[in-house]
């Protein structure tokens, strides 16, 4: 069992409160009646373990979680490989550059790329 406790009955959403699509997705999701408990990456920071049992669960690796297209990983740093522990920590100190809205339910994981995938889980 992970650090991560999911429940078939609630969707845990972990998203950054900066990113439109993690709005749309979070408005979608209350539109639809879902029950949702929400974590704002931006004010509350994931641990290394929670974001290895994230990419774990997403079939990933963690350096996968990390957004290089995002203005802020392409002002600060250089595409580049890293350790999982190295990408984890670039994670941490920046963490709008992670991929998200990342939904979980039960034994499902998802990474959100349009409101509508809420209905895939």
């Amino acid at each position: 069992m992970g650090e991560i406790a999911t429940s078939n009955r609630q969707i845990t959403l972990y998203y950054n409160s900066d990113s439109v699509i993690a709005k749309q997705t979070l408005a979608y999701a209350k539109a639809e009646g879902l029950p949702i408990l929400e974590i704002d990456i931006l004010k509350t920071p994931l641990t290394g373990t929670q974001m290895a049992e994230l990419s774990n669960r997403l079939g990933m690796n963690v350096k996968d979680l990390v957004n290089q297209e995002h203005p802020a990983y392409i002002s600060k740093f250089e595409p580049h490989e890293l350790s999982t522990d190295d990408w984890i920590k670039m994670i941490q100190h920046n963490p709008e550059i992670m991929k998200q809205p990342i939904a979980l339910r039960g034994d499902k994981t998802i990474l959100v790329e349009t409101p509508s995938d809420m209905i895939k889980i």
